[in-house]
C-alpha cells in the first residue's frame, strides 16, 4: 500500500467530475502511481465523473457506487470544488454520502481541488485570500462528515508568487484542518519550490502509453527525490486506450472531453 496524508490507500481509487446524468455511470479513468516503489503502481480513479454534468446522478446510484469502490478498497477519492455547479458540485454529494455511511469516512483518504475564482468561472486565484475561501468553502459543505485530507489548488496561479498559495494552504494542515497539500499538473522546478515551502503530500498529473510525459521531463524524477507520490490519472488515455472513443460522435454532448 502506498501512504498518502498519512493514511493507506488501497491500489485503485475513485473521483467525481463528469456524472451529472443518470444513466450510465461513466468508467473510471484514473489511476495514482507511488514511484517510490514503481513495482506496486496505486490506481485511483477520480470522483470528478460524479457529479460534473448537465443532470444530476441520483444520490442511490451514486452511492452504490461509492459503496462498491470502498468494497475494492478503492480508498483514494479525488473531486473538486468545481466538479460541477456550485449547488451540486463533489462536496455536496460527499458530505450526504459520508452522512448517510458515516463509518466510511475513516477509510477515505479525500483529496479535493480548489482554488479558483467562482465569480469568474474556471479562473484561477492562488491568493492567499482566495486560497482561503476556497478551502472554507470545501470544510463548510463537507460539513464536518468527512475530514479533508488533501486540498490542492486546481492549477498554479502564474499571477501570485506561489509560496504565497502554498504557505496560505500550510496554515490549515499547521491548525489541524486538513491533512495535507497536493499539487495539479505541475512542472519538476514548481514541485521542488512548493515542497520547500511545505512538504507535498502528493502531485497529480496525467500520465499513460499515450501521455509519459513526467517520465522524461523531471516531474517523475523530483517525486521520487521528495518521496511524494504521483497521482496519475487517465492511464486509458480519457477512454481511447479502452477502444471506447473512436470519434467525437461517440461522446455524449455534455461529455467534458469535447
Amino acid at each position: 500500500m502506498v501512504l498518502i496524508a498519512g493514511k493507506e490507500v488501497g491500489h485503485t481509487g475513485y473521483g467525481m467530475m463528469s456524472s451529472l446524468s443518470p444513466l450510465p455511470l461513466p468508467t473510471p479513468l484514473a489511476c495514482s502511481f507511488s514511484f517510490s516503489s514503481l513495482q506496486k503502481p496505486n490506481l485511483t480513479p477520480f470522483l470528478q465523473d460524479l457529479t460534473w454534468r448537465t443532470i444530476p446522478i441520483p444520490d442511490p446510484q451514486a452511492f452504490d457506487t461509492l459503496t462498491a469502490a470502498l468494497a475494492n478498497n478503492t480508498t483514494l477519492w479525488n473531486g473538486g470544488e468545481f466538479y460541477g455547479p456550485p449547488h451540486t458540485n463533489s462536496l455536496h454529494l460527499l458530505a450526504r454520502f459520508f452522512a448517510a455511511h458515516p463509518s466510511a469516512a475513516a477509510r477515505v483518504c479525500l483529496s479535493i481541488k480548489g482554488g479558483t475564482d467562482p465569480s469568474k468561472g474556471m479562473h484561477i486565484d492562488g491568493s492567499h485570500a482566495n486560497i482561503r475561501r476556497s478551502i472554507d468553502e470545501c470544510l463548510r459543505l463537507l460539513d464536518a462528515h468527512k475530514r479533508l485530507d488533501i486540498f490542492e489548488p486546481a492549477r498554479i496561479d502564474p499571477n501570485v508568487p506561489l509560496e504565497e498559495t502554498i504557505t496560505a494552504i500550510a496554515e490549515y494542515v499547521r491548525s489541524g484542518q486538513i491533512g495535507g497539500i497536493g499539487l495539479s499538473e505541475v512542472d519538476a522546478e514548481t514541485i521542488r519550490r512548493a515542497h520547500a515551502v511545505h512538504p507535498i503530500a502528493a502531485v497529480e498529473v496525467e500520465l499513460s502509453l499515450q501521455t509519459p510525459e513526467i517520465l522524461t521531463n523531471g516531474v517523475a524524477h523530483a517525486c521520487a527525490e521528495l518521496g511524494i507520490p504521483i497521482v496519475a490519472y487517465s492511464p486509458l488515455g480519457r477512454g481511447v486506450l479502452a477502444n471506447r472513443i473512436a470519434k467525437v460522435g461517440d461522446m455524449d454532448a455534455d461529455d467534458i472531453r469535447h
